[in-house]
């Protein structure tokens, strides 16, 4: 697709991703961060924007073909940033002419007992997935006004290089580190996480194909597994004996009494003790087969980044 493509949030794991294959592809990039100051590939602009800011949102998509949401609000800051940065980058979008695609996750559909399909009904159960099931009906909302042709591409829990998520620092930083690994959740129950340049594709391609615009998609993943599966490959690409300390929801909770993040994660833990798997068959049916990273693959590309990250191996709770 001609033009330029706009990258807002491009810090992060799904953001740089999304750089990353975007020039892959040989497509006009500029990225955009709060800074102006990100490693990025030779031939991609960077500059300065907040997401918050509709002007600025505008003055920077002039020319966007495709603008790419991978905005990444801290967790305390999801109520008061979350809905201005949705808002901001559809104005630049809507001011361009250009089509949204917009980073999403699972928590709108609560607790599930099998694969989450994009049919299933919104039911959430915390805070935060009651405020995405908002967003993303103000996302699509615009698209059916006819203000911006917009596309949602969601994934379950993500894993990677620079990815914030219940995976990351907790097992690989640990794993490398050679710290016990956390995990907060059934150990043994569906698992399907996903590569985060597997969700990069995904998003790239809904953003350039029509038939994809004014829904939700969920991107594929490989066959589930399940957490206890996962940490025993993570053990494998390590070389070294991965030591597993499972935190309940309650310790978890407890922590939020003096850990601001944990508190604020603590209220989605309950994914994990159900299937956290997503059904993506419509994605492969419409748009053609896709191989997803394989686990092994993945995670020995994720251990490689950390290695070289010393300073991303404390633990976290999510991002």
């Amino acid at each position: 697709m001609t033009g330029i493509h706009v990258v807002v949030g491009a810090s992060g794991g799904t953001g740089r991703a999304l750089v990353r294959e975007l020039v892959r592809r040989g497509r006009q990039v500029l990225a955009i961060n709060r800074s102006g100051s990100i490693p990025v590939p030779e031939g991609v602009e960077v500059a300065a924007g907040d997401a918050t800011d509709p002007d600025r949102m505008i003055e920077l998509c002039r020319g966007a073909a495709v603008v790419y949401n991978a905005v990444n609000v801290p967790f305390v800051q999801w109520r008061e940033a979350f809905p201005k940065a949705v808002d901001g980058v559809l104005a630049g979008a809507r001011a361009a002419g250009a089509v949204m695609v917009f980073a999403d996750d699972t928590w709108m559909y609560g607790r599930v007992e099998g694969a989450m399909r994009e049919d299933l009904p919104y039911r959430p159960v915390s805070d935060k997935g009651v405020l995405r099931a908002w967003l993303a009906e103000r996302v699509l909302a615009s698209h059916s006004r006819g203000e911006v042709r917009t596309v949602i591409a969601r994934a379950p829990e993500l894993y990677g290089p620079q990815v914030e998520s219940l995976l990351a620092r907790n097992l690989f930083g640990a794993a490398v580190g050679r710290s016990p690994a956390v995990w907060v959740g059934a150990m043994d129950q569906p698992l399907g996480p996903l590569f985060i340049d597997d969700f990069a594709r995904g998003m790239i391609e809904l953003g350039e194909q029509e038939a994809s615009y004014g829904s939700v998609w969920h991107i594929p993943t490989p066959p589930a597994i399940t957490a206890r599966k996962f940490l025993s490959i993570l053990e494998a690409e390590s070389g070294s004996r991965v030591r597993a300390l499972r935190v309940g929801a309650g310790t978890a909770r407890a922590l939020g009494l003096v850990w601001k993040v944990a508190q604020e994660g603590a209220e989605m833990l309950y994914q994990f003790h159900q299937p956290h798997v997503v059904d993506a068959s419509a994605y492969q049916e419409r748009f053609g087969p896709v191989e997803p990273t394989a686990y092994e693959d993945g995670i020995r590309r994720t251990l490689q980044w950390y290695r070289q990250s010393p300073r991303q191996r404390l633990m976290s709770l999510g991002a």
